[in-house]
């Protein structure tokens, strides 16, 4: 598969060395205090995510070279935290603070940080990567897409169970150093893990748009 045609592509073994050991130091500090764990202003986030790694390069061949990291979310599924994720399109930014604009909303707050629903355009603009610490075969939950999806819309969230009946689904495997790289406006969804581990994923949303006055990025630098 490939990013613009069906809306996710494979990077086997991007991240290695020095990068992996420290998503593996990540991962133990944070991974046992939330399922799903937002995070900012770490050292070692700051390091997988430095200019001259695996991940911003993978960004910026599809956003250019003013890609940057808006929000950064640590996931691990285990036999005490394995959740399932119905199908569904991501449709919310976090952001520093709230601010009234039109056409923004509606607003939540997750892990202590302001979200909110932008106008679908700056999702379909933005690209996510997963980088997995863990090897994610077909027992150990895999994200599983609707290839081509993000070229249709925001889609109405009862109009989406319709789709997944009538269109080809496709599981991400990956091995562990692996990096997935999906438009972030991809209907997409998540099984509980048949026999759960550890499914260690680093997400990473990017973007190079600039926020209306008065809003701004959240980021993780």
């Amino acid at each position: 598969m490939n990013l613009k045609t069906d809306g996710a592509e494979r990077f086997p073994l991007a991240l290695r060395g020095q990068e992996l050991s420290l998503l593996h130091s990540l991962a133990l500090r944070f991974s046992r205090l939330s399922a799903g764990l937002r995070l900012a202003h770490d050292d070692d986030l700051s390091h997988i995510l430095a200019p001259d790694g695996a991940m911003q390069k993978i960004a910026e061949g599809f956003l250019g070279n003013k890609a940057q990291p808006v929000r950064a979310i640590l996931f691990d599924k285990t036999p005490s935290s394995n959740w399932a994720l119905g199908w569904h399109q991501d449709r919310t930014i976090a952001v520093r603070k709230k601010t009234a604009l039109p056409n923004f909303g509606p607003w939540s707050v997750k892990s202590g940080i302001d979200h909110v629903e932008p106008p679908f355009q700056f999702i379909e603009k933005m690209v996510t990567l997963r980088a997995h610490l863990d090897a994610c075969d077909t027992n150990n939950a895999p994200l599983l897409i609707l290839p081509g999806s993000h070229q249709l819309g925001r889609i109405p969230v009862e109009e989406i169970s319709d789709l997944v009946i009538h269109h080809q689904i496709r599981a991400c495997l990956a091995n562990a150093g692996d990096i997935w790289a999906y438009a972030t406006s991809i209907i997409h969804a998540s099984k509980a893990a048949e026999h759960p581990t550890h499914r260690r994923v680093l997400q990473v949303d990017y973007s190079v748009q600039k926020l209306p006055d008065g809003l701004e990025w959240f980021g993780v630098r």
